[in-house]
C-alpha cells in the first residue's frame, strides 16, 4: 500500500520502496560475489571469560605494564589494580563525572572507558596534578574558594577544569559552567565551582 510520500517520490522516478529493494537486492548481490570468489564471510570475534589483553597504560607520565580483561573499565584498573583512588567511582553509568579523568588532555569518564581502548594514550589522573606533595594550581583554587562540602565529586570537578584551562588558558565565566556541565554536585556548590575554575585560571597563569 502506498504513502503520499511514496506518491510523490515516484512522480521524481523513484519510490522509498524502490529505493531499499535496490539496497537489499545490492547487498545481496555483494554477498553472492564474495561467496563465488571464494571469499569467507567475517566471523564475530569473541572473547572468551577471563582472557586477559597486554596494555601498556601511560598514567601521569609513567608508563604501567598491565594484564587486563577486556571487559575491565579504566577506572577499576585505575582503583583495584594501579591503587590511583583519587579517580572515584560515582555512577558508574556516564552519569555523574566523579570518575574524571584525561585522555590525551581531554576529560573522559574512566567508567566508560575500557582499559584497552587507553592503550597507548597519555591518561592524567588527579594524583597527576601535584608536584610531589604540593598541590596543583587547580586544586588550590578549589580549596581557596571553598568549592566543595562531602568532596566526593571534587576529583572529576577538577580533573574537568584542569581539561578546560589546557584548552582554554582564559575562559570566561559561561566556559567555565560549560567545563563543568558533565560533572554532578548533589551537595550544590557550583556556584563555588565556577569561582574556582576562574581563580584556577588566573593561578596557572602566574596571577
Amino acid at each position: 500500500m502506498k504513502n503520499k510520500e511514496d506518491d510523490e517520490h515516484e512522480r521524481k522516478g523513484m519510490t522509498r520502496r524502490g529505493f531499499l529493494t535496490t539496497v537489499g537486492a545490492g547487498a545481496m548481490g555483494i554477498a553472492i560475489t564474495d561467496r563465488l570468489a571464494g571469499k569467507p564471510a567475517a566471523a564475530a570475534e569473541v572473547t572468551e571469560p577471563g582472557e586477559m589483553a597486554r596494555v601498556v597504560l601511560t598514567i601521569n607520565g609513567r608508563k604501567h605494564h598491565q594484564l587486563v580483561e577486556p571487559r575491565w573499565s579504566l577506572l577499576f584498573v585505575l582503583r583495584e589494580q594501579l591503587g590511583l583512588t583519587g579517580t572515584k567511582a560515582g555512577c558508574e553509568r556516564g552519569e555523574c563525572g566523579a570518575c574524571t579523568v584525561l585522555i590525551n588532555n581531554v576529560p573522559r569518564y574512566a567508567c566508560m572507558t575500557l582499559a584497552v581502548e587507553a592503550d597507548g594514550q597519555e591518561i592524567t589522573t588527579l594524583e597527576g596534578l601535584m608536584h610531589g606533595e604540593e598541590l596543583g594550581p587547580v586544586q588550590k583554587a578549589f580549596r581557596e574558594k571553598d568549592a566543595f562540602q562531602c568532596g566526593y565529586c571534587t576529583p572529576g570537578q577538577i580533573m574537568a577544569v584542569e581539561g578546560l584551562l589546557r584548552q582554554k588558558p582564559s575562559p570566561t565565566a559561561d566556559d567555565v559552567r560549560h567545563g563543568v556541565s558533565g560533572n554532578l554536585c548533589r551537595c550544590g556548590t557550583y556556584a563555588n565551582i565556577f569561582r574556582a575554575g576562574l581563580r584556577a585560571a588566573e593561578l596557572k597563569r602566574g596571577k
